[in-house]
């Protein structure tokens, strides 16, 4: 993440989430899944990063949840940073799991079960803190999960 990183210029998160959407459009018509989103705010990032963030989100999103799912990926100002979300109505994880997660090559679920290497949730801390923000997970088993980031502005 940090060898392979461009250098930091306004990006438009509306731009970046259409493009997600895009990317995932077999996806998202397989699973029948209703994406719905706030306003997003333009920011300083590198937006490469940014998409493969939201992108491995939205995506976990859409993997772990059942078939029909909703996902609302949202943004609002708080305290000099901006606070992404991106909610599901997945599995869930139970809170014991929460910080191994983000740690490469972990998995919680059979590789059988679910396609994935485990480097996914790894990839989108290191890109979040390369931008200064944070990471981190809400959820509850089988009541979803919301992964919240923070970029500065």
């Amino acid at each position: 993440v940090q060898s392979k990183g461009k250098e930091f210029v306004e990006v438009n998160m509306e731009d970046v989430f259409d493009k997600v959407i895009r990317n995932l459009d077999l996806r998202i018509n397989e699973k029948n899944v209703v994406i719905t989103k706030n306003d997003l705010p333009v920011i300083l990032a590198d937006e490469s990063q940014m998409m493969q963030l939201v992108q491995n989100l939205v995506e976990n999103g859409i993997k772990f949840s059942p078939a029909n799912p909703r996902i609302y990926f949202s943004a609002n100002a708080d305290a000099g940073f901006h606070v992404f979300s991106v909610k599901d109505e997945g599995m869930g994880i139970d809170p014991q799991y929460f910080e191994r997660i983000f740690k490469i090559f972990q998995r919680l679920m059979p590789k059988e079960e679910y396609e994935g290497t485990g480097i996914g949730l790894a990839i989108c801390k290191r890109i979040v803190e390369r931008h200064k923000g944070k990471i981190w997970v809400e959820s509850e088993p089988d009541k979803g999960s919301t992964f919240f980031f923070t970029i500065p502005g």
